[in-house]
């Protein structure tokens, strides 16, 4: 089996942007890509479930409203009878008050009790229906809300329903835009995890790094270009004792092929092969990279430009890079005979291993 080295890059990518945005539920390229395809259901399901909620609701405020209603009503019950009855006693122990001759002090001393007690009569009279309705203050208040609540679900059904389903609907809404902002990354990954599947079919002479990524310093000049290279990211590298496969992957529709705005992968596979051309030849002529020499002379790697199209492809063919569909990736790569021993090829793996780590 192919040895492979490092996750996808579009891969990396996913998980970084869903990270940045504290997404962790989604454990698979496919669950993801469920969870778009059954956006609108979950959408629609949001609002069945909260439609039932709210039906719930209005049945238990109906039943709550008449127990709230009786509650009131022996709530006033009792404390009308008790308020009665303090105004009874008062009144007794007034009547109950002497009223014939008496010393100065006890006329003085019952002439104010007397005061005292038409007094908080009078009081308890004044403010007999506010303490009924104090005392059941609470009830009222909690009465009321509820049965507004309930008038309001019964004029304005749906409107209560959108309100209930709102914060769940705008966090399934904001989940939606931020997947859908990597949705190229997403049909990516799966055309380049479809291509790493392909190739681990491959026996363990070969050697498969991902998403292989490197920056130069100093940058290297590119003479067909008249410019400097800085960076190069390359999909798959594959090391095979043929020499190496540079390979770029996209899964793109037939429209998408026919983009004039989409970048053209020819063009980065050409600039990634210039560069890696450039930095494994000078380490053999250093003689930092160690292959068997022959007795003609130095040994050239020969590197291959490879675009893998998952299920298009054009029908136009370019100078210096094959565009293949998936299906006929292992022929191609098994068509070329070996030049490199496995122990070679691996020496090339190790040393772009080390390369991209610097």
């Amino acid at each position: 089996m192919c040895q492979v080295y490092n996750q996808v890059g579009s891969l990396t990518t996913i998980k970084s942007h869903l990270n940045r945005h504290k997404i962790n539920e989604y454990k698979s390229l496919n669950e993801l890509i469920l969870f778009q395809k059954n956006y609108l259901v979950a959408r629609q399901q949001i609002l069945s479930d909260h439609k039932l909620l709210i039906e719930q609701e209005k049945s238990a405020l109906s039943v709550e409203i008449v127990q709230l209603d009786c509650s009131m009503k022996t709530k006033r019950y009792e404390v009308e009878q008790l308020l009665l009855l303090e105004l009874e006693n008062l009144k007794n122990i007034l009547d109950s008050l002497p009223s014939g001759p008496s010393n100065i002090i006890k006329k003085l001393i019952n002439y104010i009790k007397k005061v005292v007690l038409k007094l908080r009569i009078l009081y308890n009279k004044l403010f007999f229906n506010f303490k009924i309705e104090n005392s059941v203050k609470q009830l009222t208040n909690n009465y009321n809300n509820k049965n507004n609540r309930y008038q309001y679900i019964s004029s304005y059904f749906e409107d209560a329903v959108m309100k209930s389903s709102l914060p769940q609907l705008h966090k399934l809404d904001n989940e939606k835009g931020i997947i859908d902002q990597i949705n190229t990354s997403i049909y990516g990954a799966l055309g380049e995890q479809k291509v790493v599947r392909e190739l681990e079919k491959l026996s363990d002479d070969y050697i498969l790094i991902n998403d292989f990524t490197c920056r130069f310093h100093p940058p290297i000049y590119n003479l067909q270009e008249n410019d400097y290279i800085k960076s190069i990211q390359i999909d798959h590298i594959l090391l095979s004792p043929a020499g190496i496969f540079l390979i770029e992957t996209k899964n793109w529709s037939q429209y998408s092929l026919n983009d004039l705005k989409l970048h053209s992968p020819v063009q980065q596979i050409k600039r990634a092969n210039f560069a890696l051309y450039k930095i494994l030849n000078r380490e053999i002529s250093n003689v930092k990279l160690s292959l068997k020499q022959h007795h003609w002379g130095a040994r050239k790697i020969p590197i291959k430009n490879l675009i893998v199209l998952i299920n298009h492809k054009p029908v136009e063919e370019f100078q210096y890079v094959k565009v293949l569909t998936l299906n006929n990736l292992l022929s191609y790569v098994n068509y070329f005979k070996p030049c490199f021993s496995q122990k070679e090829t691996q020496t090339v793996a190790n040393y772009l291993l080390n390369f991209i780590k610097k």
